[in-house]
């Protein structure tokens, strides 16, 4: 997979755009301003690939990026922005489901939360649904650097009480400023299309 070569291939705003599902997909999900674009961003060293915004709900539509012919980085909209419409709010509720149940090479959902506060319902709901439908996943925790040593140590102790099974849940911390987890990240992505195509 090469992370160098990463380009926009389809932005889809309905299911009946999805690209075929011809190469294996890793899909980031989480609440809206997580920091989905900016982790994308990171993984394949480049500024600007997805768009980034400080706007909450920007990404309203499924981006599939790909990494040389084998594989897409699939960027999904923000869940759990209560200031976009109920029909708005709908409609993406429908594509990330939609997209998750639909029958693709998905090999890995990075779940994106925020690592300075308690998980949302939204997150703690897709974490839940994550387990029971038996996606593979892992989750990111995203601003990582904004927490001294001690904060970390008790928001990690937090999330074992707050998200379902958390202690069996491969967690990776993440910082865009700082770099940290990208690398572990990238690894395992990698791991997982190697035994893919072997």
């Amino acid at each position: 997979m090469n992370f160098q070569n990463a380009q926009l291939i389809a932005t889809c705003g309905k299911l009946s755009q999805l690209p075929a599902p011809e190469r294996m997909e890793f899909a980031f999900i989480g609440r809206s301003n997580v920091g989905k674009s900016t982790l994308i961003n990171k993984l394949v060293s480049r500024k600007s690939l997805a768009r980034v915004s400080a706007v909450p709900g920007k990404t309203a539509t499924i981006n599939f990026y790909g990494l040389g012919e084998d594989a897409y980085l699939v960027d999904l909209p923000g869940y759990g922005y209560a200031k976009t419409s109920k029909s708005e709010q709908e409609r993406l509720r429908r594509l990330i489901t939609g997209y998750l149940e639909a029958d693709r090479d998905l090999m890995l959902v990075v779940q994106l939360i925020d690592m300075r506060h308690a998980p949302s319902a939204d997150d703690v709901a897709m974490t839940e649904r994550l387990i029971d439908e038996e996606i593979p996943f892992i989750i990111v925790l995203t601003k990582a650097d904004k927490l001294n040593k001690s904060e970390r140590t008790a928001r990690m102790e937090g999330f074992a009480q707050e998200i379902p099974c958390f202690a069996d849940i491969h967690a990776i911390p993440f910082s865009a400023k700082t770099g940290e987890g990208a690398e572990e990240l990238r690894a395992l992505l990698t791991e997982l299309g190697e035994s893919e195509e072997e």
